[in-house]
């Protein structure tokens, strides 16, 4: 599993390339593109062969970064909705927000995170 700083890793690299900035394709760089890609759902096939060239590289960080972006926004706008819903009592329109984005959601991260809200949607308020 990655650690919990590597994705802002991503996010510095991702900066990095929107500077029109070099990546320095060593083996942390490497290392670290291998471990936010599993995170994010990418396979390990997949981030081996864009890893192969400079060019590659640039275009796994990006798709990192806009899986780790893409995600939080659409996981956190749900956590809202969701929340509102519950909160005005319609349950079932709270569940719904949440599985829409189970339905679209690859990384493992947030849709665990989705799936814990569903039962807290579910559980009777206090």
């Amino acid at each position: 599993m990655d650690a919990p700083h590597d994705w802002d890793r991503i996010l510095g690299l991702y900066a990095k390339l929107e500077r029109n900035e070099a990546l320095k394709l060593d083996a942390d760089m490497c290392d670290l593109c291998r471990r936010v890609a599993r995170g994010v759902a990418i396979g390990p096939d997949d981030a081996e062969r864009a890893l192969l060239t400079p060019e590659g590289a640039e275009t796994l960080v990006r798709e990192m970064r806009r899986r780790i972006f893409e995600g939080s926004r659409r996981l956190s706008r749900a956590f809202t909705e969701s929340a509102r819903r519950k909160k005005a009592g319609d349950v079932a329109g709270a569940r719904e927000v949440l599985e829409r984005v189970l339905a679209v959601e690859v990384v493992p991260l947030y849709r665990q995170h989705a799936t814990t809200m569903i039962d807290y949607v579910d559980d009777p308020e206090d």
